[in-house]
């Protein structure tokens, strides 16, 4: 969340960069309950100074032997208004932070500035797309051919918008991620962790998913836990409520998980094939960092993502996301997006953000540097490294063979022990 502080102090700033992301920001009601607080607390105060001034009569009235009761019956009704009003300011202070809950990251300076998708600038074009002598194909397609994409058995099992992988696409899968891991861990220096499926409210509410992208997740019944959408939430949330020695800094972990997420608002958007399904695979990439380096660090995260994408010599373009088109928690992102030849277009595959302090403040995760005694936020950042199932459409897509067969990347044919090639069902 935004900081307290910054917000009372700098209410146009904040409305400012609001107007930037398109965000219709209530700024009256948080200036109201603002007054509120500020009333209240003068309130609070005029009364302690009634009541220190009651009790030093008490005490006088008592070292001169009287009778103080008259006194002591006003001191009681004071004493039990100031906890009233106590009580008063709690409930505002608790009406400040759900307001504080519901507003997005102040998008950073370099954030180009837009209303939305269109306006997202194209930093670089890594590759160029293929030319085909032959007629091209969509993933789902090309999938099902290899027998390897059964979404009518999955629509039994658990309903639209799942899939079973099969025969060389689960091997497929299982060499991606293994791959992707092996390449974030040898080549660019994460630690390996893997985080439980299920997390709770608390840890929803320090990525900020919650409270106001409920619709989106998948909950259990009867109990305040989720299916994770991300492993940046349970990722992120190890330090939860940690300080952390600036010695530590950058942390950063890899982790591979299943994805849940409901897709609500997304009906009739990508409802063919695996580029939108309830469930999908994962490669995530979470660092913590300096506050003073987080945006060199940023470049070094893209630059990680994209590495697979070159390894795997998939064409791809990094585009700047613009204000209006940010997420709820960052302040900058660039998307990398993925040549699919079947659809003519480039697709997101990963999402790289930097959210500066705005996670860990909410989470409370903060460093204590070196020599000081004042402990300090740190900035987390993440990104996909890759998403699995996007990854093997763009692998079928653009090693389509004039037979039907799937060419298999160089850069995992040791992970398909050996094999060079997906053939279709039948050959």
């Amino acid at each position: 969340m935004l900081d307290l502080k910054f917000v009372r102090q700098n209410p146009q700033a904040v409305a400012d960069g609001m107007a930037r992301r398109r965000f219709p920001l209530d700024l009256p009601a948080f200036l109201a309950l603002e007054e509120r607080r500020r009333e209240i607390i003068t309130e609070v105060e005029r009364k302690k100074s009634q009541r220190n001034t009651a009790s030093a009569e008490v005490a006088k009235i008592k070292r001169q032997g009287g009778d103080a009761a008259h006194v002591l019956t006003g001191l009681g009704a004071l004493s039990e208004e100031i906890k009233a009003l106590d009580e008063k300011t709690k409930e505002v202070d608790a009406l400040v932070s759900e307001w504080l809950l519901g507003v997005p990251n102040l998008p950073h300076a370099t954030t180009p500035d837009g209303a939305g998708e269109a306006d997202n600038p194209t930093i670089r074009t890594v590759g160029s797309p293929r030319a085909f002598d032959f007629p091209i194909r969509e993933h789902q397609d090309i999938g099902v051919s290899l027998g390897g994409l059964d979404f009518e058995r999955a629509a039994k099992l658990s309903g639209a918008r799942f899939v079973v992988l099969k025969k060389g696409l689960a091997r497929l899968e299982r060499a991606l991620a293994a791959f992707m891991l092996d390449t974030h861990l040898a080549a660019h220096g994460y630690e390996e962790v893997a985080t439980p499926y299920i997390v709770n409210a608390e840890s929803l509410v320090g990525t900020g998913q919650l409270p106001k992208f409920a619709a989106d997740l998948f909950k259990l019944e009867g109990l305040a836990s989720y299916l994770i959408p991300t492993a940046e939430v349970p990722v992120t949330n190890l330090h939860r409520g940690e300080v952390l020695p600036e010695a530590a800094l950058p942390v950063a972990y890899a982790c591979h998980t299943q994805c849940f997420r409901s897709e609500a608002g997304s009906y009739g958007k990508d409802t063919k094939g695996i580029i939108r399904l309830h469930q999908f695979g994962k490669v995530e990439l979470v660092r913590l960092v300096h506050p003073d380096t987080s945006y060199d660090e940023l470049e070094k995260l893209t630059g990680q993502a994209e590495a697979i994408l070159q390894a795997l010599e998939l064409p791809y373009r990094v585009i700047a996301l613009c204000s209006g088109d940010l997420g709820f928690s960052s302040a900058k992102t660039y998307d990398l997006e993925v040549w699919l030849p079947g659809q003519d277009k480039y697709r997101e595959i990963s999402s790289c953000s930097n959210f500066e302090d705005f996670q860990a403040r909410r989470a409370d995760i903060r460093f204590k540097p070196e020599g000081g005694k004042k402990t300090a936020y740190v900035h987390t950042l993440n990104g996909s490294g890759l998403a699995i199932g996007r990854t093997m459409a763009a692998i079928l897509e653009n090693y389509l063979q004039r037979d039907g067969s799937v060419a298999i990347p160089k850069a995992l044919i040791p992970y398909m022990g050996g094999l060079e090639a997906l053939a279709p069902e039948g050959k």
